[in-house]
């Protein structure tokens, strides 16, 4: 029997804190079933029916129980979360992940949802549609994908077989997965441009991998800082890192050598990471950031503010973009097109909000974060 609690607003008696749904029922002159279909919103309802069993609730006080609800509407309470396998790192203590891992979170408890945490395995085959066919999740927030054939397989089949899912800060070209990202080309341009605007024109870049929308994006917005300034790109000025602290620090020597040597007089760093340790390493072989080349990172991270010299960044709006990707999944879901059942059918849901590949990408804005990295550089004021 499904049970509900009564809200009282005064002392409570023993015999009154258990209403049934068979007493919803009686009251109605309706069978159980019926009153589960209405208040599951489950199948076709006459609408003199279902004022007579709304009205027999509310005399009642009748509260559904929502893990009851949930079983009915073959729901599970989840907004599963996917996160990538990256060996040695602790995704959960990075600014990237918690920020919107916290965006996620907040958004799905506002609106009663429990979050899943599902980390993907360096070994198992992806098999995203396994998650709602167990009825795991109702819908999922990809973290980390990276653009591979076996990645486009697995969203491609989730997408065909009418599954909600959102990815976050990262994109695939002509597919029309839902994407909730940040304007990374424009802040790749700000950084080279503000770096630009100090006095450089030997600018480095140290990017991230290729499988991620936001490396190209970002390679993009630097390279047309440079043509808008009518700088040439030079290949040479190119480095690649893997978003790490350590790959940052492991090009300190090679790009110290550089500054020494007139090469280079400018770096932007695509994360404040790989900019960290970038900058801790050319201190060690006796290059400062801010005195002898201008240094920016990306991400406006909190250690961005505790580097010496204080690291110029962009702000990235990652809490949002986790805020977002919830709201509009778990608003798709309760969409009046929307159907959980779709997939079971053979029939494709059609969610709230679907667009064609041109105009499934939200970008939210980006802002650039001066600080002593570059505003000291070239007039340094500081001790030699």
């Amino acid at each position: 029997m499904q049970q509900c609690t009564r809200v009282h607003y005064g002392p409570m008696k023993a015999e009154e804190c258990i209403i049934s749904r068979r007493e919803v029922a009686k009251l109605a002159g309706v069978s159980e079933a019926t009153v589960s279909r209405v208040l599951n919103g489950v199948g076709p309802i006459r609408e003199e029916t279902k004022l007579k069993v709304l009205e027999a609730a509310r005399q009642l006080n009748y509260v559904p129980n929502v893990l009851a609800q949930q079983l009915a509407r073959r729901r599970s309470g989840n907004l599963g979360v996917i996160l990538p396998y990256v060996p040695k790192v602790k995704l959960f203590s990075t600014y990237y992940f918690a920020e919107i891992l916290s965006g996620i979170g907040e958004t799905a408890r506002r609106m009663g949802y429990d979050l899943l945490i599902i980390p993907l395995s360096p070994v198992e085959a992806r098999s995203y549609t396994n998650l709602f066919q167990t009825q795991k999740v109702d819908a999922c927030i990809m973290l980390g994908s990276q653009d591979s054939a076996e990645e486009r397989e697995a969203l491609r089949q989730l997408h065909e077989e009418g599954y909600p899912f959102c990815l976050v800060n990262q994109h695939f070209d002509d597919e029309p997965f839902k994407t909730i990202e940040a304007d990374h080309v424009k802040g790749g341009q700000l950084a080279a441009t503000h770096l630009i605007e100090r006095g450089c024109r030997r600018i480095a870049f140290l990017n991230g991998p290729n499988v991620y929308s936001n490396s190209r994006d970002r390679m993009k917005g630097y390279s047309l800082a440079l043509q808008e300034y009518g700088i040439e790109l030079d290949e040479q000025l190119l480095y690649l890192g893997n978003y790490s602290r350590k790959s940052g620090y492991q090009y300190a020597g090679q790009l110290a050598e550089a500054i020494r040597e007139g090469q280079v007089d400018g770096i932007v760093a695509a994360n404040d990471r790989m900019a960290i340790g970038l900058l801790q390493g050319l201190r060690e072989h006796g290059v400062k950031p801010g005195r002898d080349a201008a240094l920016i990172g990306y991400d406006d991270a909190e250690g961005a503010r505790f580097t010496e010299p204080q690291l110029s960044s962009v702000a990235v709006p990652f809490y949002e973009m986790g805020e977002q990707a919830a709201q509009w999944l778990l608003d798709s879901l309760h969409a009046p097109s929307f159907q959980p059942d779709a997939a079971d059918s053979g029939e494709p849901a059609e969610h709230q909000g679907a667009k064609d590949a041109a105009q499934s990408v939200v970008r939210l804005p980006v802002r650039l974060v001066p600080r002593a990295s570059s505003l000291r550089y070239p007039n340094w004021q500081g001790d030699s």
